[in-house]
């Protein structure tokens, strides 16, 4: 009875969160979006978001883990649900759900969560197979672009789109469900403890900087011409968007995800110092293969910041005041995500996002939930359009 109390409850929660998130995506599209196109849209942005602000709770999950146990078939449902409602968005809005990249959907949903029927059991030991399910997840979708992706609307720059939440929603019950993975963390709650560490985290980092990047021409200050309400509206409409749409995809899978396999791993092993090493020897001649492969000057900064990150970790493991490896698995995370940020084709900009992934992955650490790490990138992410910045890549 207490439990399907508490889940009622969650349930609740998340129906709040849900329904504020709509009355914004109504105030926003409502008057610029053909009635049809949005009264089309509005059933799978409830439906969406609804389950996003779920599924990660303890008690939810918790439920669906005892629901399926080991039953093959029980573990299919939801995926399998989850790819049919994007193909079905997508079929509405005349589009081919075979076509192209499109045909990899059942693959993105489904098959990393048959991953774990070759573990058979759910214990708490982290292995190469939760590596290669993770990896199974994050290589297409960081290489392949999926169109349309369903936006919310469809023939609009929404806040998100359903390919979006649902590669969420997948990987929250692929692991949190059927791997059964603590400390994930995908879920809202309200915490002003958890804010004033984010709020801290992102002051740190963008104090850094402002400090390193005026140094090295990075970044420059335009400010704004004047602050009235289309400033004050744009600033929020970029802070919503980005945390829907980029951050928090980027936490689930970078903090909530690898940061939490690492520091498992590495703490299971009760050896910091053989990761940190083997660390540190990948990341040298990888940020040295970034920096002098791309045009621009200061080569030597991704590689800097790089040191800079393993010696923080270093000193704070050394210490011995915290868990073992929580800080190695932090830095090699935290490169991890500045290099693969290679894309941007900035030199300066890649060593500043390793330095990014610490502030993120810290933040995580100290509220194990990623909506306060996405949090802290999403201020990171718009802060240029908050203070009126320009980067100079």
């Amino acid at each position: 009875m207490k439990r399907s109390n508490e889940l009622i409850h969650e349930l609740k929660n998340g129906s709040i969160w849900t329904a504020f998130l709509t009355l914004l995506f109504i105030m926003q599209f409502g008057a610029t979006t053909p009635i049809a196109e949005l009264v089309l849209a509005l059933p799978f942005f409830v439906f969406s978001y609804a389950v996003f602000f779920s599924l990660g709770k303890e008690t939810i999950s918790s439920a669906l883990t005892d629901w399926i146990q080991k039953d093959f078939f029980k573990l299919l449902v939801f995926p399998m649900f989850l790819m049919a409602i994007y193909v079905l968005y997508i079929l509405l809005n005349g589009q081919n759900p075979i076509k192209g990249a499109l045909a990899l959907t059942p693959y993105l949903i489904v098959l990393p969560a048959l991953v774990f029927i070759a573990k058979r059991n759910r214990n708490t030991y982290v292995d190469w197979i939760d590596f290669t399910a993770f990896v199974l997840y994050l290589l297409p979708t960081a290489f392949l672009k999926v169109e349309p992706s369903g936006e919310l609307p469809f023939n609009a720059n929404g806040f998100d789109s359903v390919y979006h939440i649902v590669l969420m929603l997948s990987a929250v019950y692929t692991f949190g469900v059927v791997r059964n993975l603590k400390d994930v963390g995908f879920y809202p709650v309200l915490n002003w403890r958890y804010l004033g560490i984010a709020v801290f985290s992102w002051a740190a980092f963008y104090s850094f900087v402002m400090l390193v990047g005026s140094m090295v021409n990075f970044i420059k200050f335009i400010g704004h011409d004047s602050i009235d309400q289309d400033l004050i509206r744009k600033i929020a409409l970029t802070l919503l968007a980005t945390f829907l749409h980029t951050a928090i995809f980027e936490e689930l899978f970078f903090r909530g995800l690898l940061l939490n396999l690492f520091t498992k791993r590495i703490g299971q092993a009760k050896t910091w110092k053989v990761f940190w090493i083997c660390g540190l020897v990948i990341a040298i001649p990888a940020a040295l293969l970034v920096g002098y492969t791309l045009k621009g000057d200061h080569q030597w900064f991704p590689l800097l910041m790089c040191l800079l990150i393993f010696a923080a970790a270093y000193y704070i493991e050394n210490k011995g005041k915290h868990d073992s490896g929580v800080y190695t698995g932090l830095a090699i995370t935290s490169v991890i995500f500045g290099l693969v940020h290679y894309h941007s084709h900035a030199i300066i900009y890649i060593g500043f996002a390793c330095v990014a992934g610490w502030a993120y992955g810290y933040t995580y650490l100290k509220t194990k939930n990623v909506f306060y790490s996405a949090i802290v990138h999403t201020l990171v992410n718009s802060s240029v359009v908050i203070f009126g910045l320009e980067f100079i890549k």
